[in-house]
């Protein structure tokens, strides 16, 4: 059972008007007819080889009474052997271009099993399930059974958040999570098709400052919301495994065209996953982690307004001049919108968690690591004076916290 939503833009995200019935179609509609007509032709050629459905399952999350389930049908050679196809992942990696080799099946019809009952849907037009099930379920991990035909058929968890949860993490990926520092335009392409999932680097201390941000409430789950494609959802789901990084579902889009732009908005799928999130789960407070390459901030400050009193603390991973320059600049400084609001601004996990410490969002370490140095101490305050001074706007003046302490 699936339930329809309104979604939700910025004012600032363009629409064009639609194209009179005399008119030619625009650019953008080719693309779409191009796009869908390349993918069913694939879907044959890939059909008469013989290929079967197989399905690739998400971290899908929910309440006590429904789930909210991601997959994705596609198309592969039967003699996949599962056992060897993760092997070889663990040993070598993967490529990003064979996440895209598969053609997937549009409007696949699916059975979800959820404590016994079976749920029948459709893909979308991409094959990426996106269902909504109401059922009863204990809060925790809990498991579902996902299946596309007679025999394919896949387990996925579920992440079951209680009522009485009052926290919540929204994380971006992008140089948020793991290192992009690529030309906006490219970005896409050269994490999808050419790097090995082995040659990407994680930001530097993200994974410790999610997972304390994370332990500071029982119970806080962590969504990872991402421009990035369905495509590459395993290879994310290994990356983070890898690093530490606290498990969540997360929430893609897919890759291709739409009717009216030739790349799919990013903006508008953040901004609507974000409003689907504090609609999902009204009694939480979240904490947004995003960085200042794209519209992060002003999608999380029009998230803090539209949602007055449910944000906790918006943390910002602050680009190197070279990163911000590839990424077509630094987003604008909206702090001044957010009143009350504690803002977090540093090149990395460990100066964002130093200024929530200082702001009260993150609880003092009571003792410090032995193995810091009184250079590096020193070090670290150059560092924080030099961030100051650079960005008054958005860091916290730890002078007088400490002052104050003291």
């Amino acid at each position: 059972m699936t339930r329809r939503r309104k979604t939700y833009d910025l004012p600032a995200i363009p629409r064009q008007a639609p194209a009179a019935a005399n008119e030619a179609s625009p650019p953008e509609q080719l693309a779409t007819l191009a796009y869908y007509s390349f993918q069913k032709k694939r879907r044959e050629r890939s059909r008469k080889r013989g290929d079967t459905p197989r399905i690739l399952s998400f971290t899908g999350y929910g309440s006590t009474r429904w789930v909210r389930i991601f997959s994705r049908v596609l198309l592969s050679k039967p003699q996949w052997s599962e056992t060897e196809y993760v092997n070889q992942i663990l040993r070598d990696g993967v490529r990003g271009w064979q996440n895209f080799v598969s053609p997937p099946i549009a409007y696949a019809m699916v059975i979800i099993e959820v404590n016994g009952e079976r749920h029948q849907v459709r893909a979308d037009r991409n094959g990426v399930v996106d269902a909504r099930i109401e059922t009863t379920l204990v809060p925790g991990w809990a498991t579902v059974t996902v299946h596309a035909g007679d025999e394919e058929r896949r387990t996925q968890d579920v992440l079951i958040i209680d009522d009485d949860t009052t926290n919540a993490i929204i994380c971006d990926v992008d140089d948020t999570v793991w290192v992009t520092a690529l030309p906006r335009p490219f970005t896409a392409a050269w994490n999808s098709f050419l790097i090995d999932e082995h040659a990407r680097r994680p930001v530097a201390g993200m994974p410790v400052m999610l997972n304390r941000l994370a332990e500071k409430h029982a119970g806080t789950p962590v969504f990872y919301v991402s421009t990035g494609p369905w495509n590459v959802a395993e290879t994310l789901t290994r990356f983070m495994t890898r690093h530490l990084f606290p498990l969540g579902p997360m929430l893609l889009t897919s890759w291709g065209p739409t009717e009216d732009r030739w790349f799919r908005s990013g903006m508008a799928h953040k901004v609507n996953a974000l409003a689907r999130l504090a609609e999902d789960f009204p009694q939480l407070t979240w904490t947004l982690v995003g960085d200042d390459g794209q519209h992060d901030p002003e999608i999380y400050t029009h998230f803090a307004l539209h949602h007055p009193g449910r944000v906790d603390a918006i943390a910002i991973r602050q680009l190197s001049a070279a990163e911000a320059l590839l990424a077509g600049g630094r987003a604008e400084n909206m702090r001044q919108a957010t009143q009350g609001i504690a803002w977090a601004y540093g090149p990395d996990g460990a100066a964002i968690s130093f200024q929530l410490e200082n702001s009260g969002v993150l609880p003092p370490r009571e003792h410090a690591p032995l193995a810091w140095p009184q250079s590096v101490t020193a070090e670290e305050q150059l560092t924080v004076a030099e961030l100051r001074a650079d960005y008054p706007e958005f860091t916290q003046d730890i002078s007088h916290h400490t002052q104050e302490e003291s």
